[in-house]
């Protein structure tokens, strides 16, 4: 008895972490990449060493845990605010070329999963 206790504890358990895994949450790597590279994402940013701009990782582990996280990355790729380089000179953040609420929403869950 105590076995299937414990194998359906640890059903549920898996089944859990499983499902709260960014591959099961939706997101298209490769689709958010494609994005990334059309709108030139990869000329400032890497993603996981500082180049003009502050690595995907970085960003991701900014956001960690942040419920707000996704809003902010889609509001700072859409609304074209100024932001610092990390060589301390300001410019315009180039707005990606896309209107479609799914590829923002990838886009920046994507970016967000780099925190690991």
């Amino acid at each position: 008895m105590k076995h299937k206790i414990f194998a359906s504890a640890l059903l549920v358990i898996s089944a859990v972490v499983f499902a709260s895994s960014p591959a099961v949450a939706g997101v298209d790597a490769e689709a958010a990449q494609k994005l990334a590279k059309k709108n030139n994402c990869f000329k400032c940013h890497a993603i996981d060493k500082t180049k003009k701009g502050p690595s995907y990782k970085k960003i991701a582990a900014k956001y960690k845990g942040k419920p707000e996280g996704e809003a902010k990355l889609i509001e700072n790729f859409t609304t074209s605010p100024m932001v610092k380089m990390a060589d301390g000179t300001e410019e315009e953040h180039k707005a990606i070329d896309t209107k479609d609420e799914k590829e923002m929403k990838n886009l920046a869950q994507w970016i967000l999963s780099l925190d690991k």
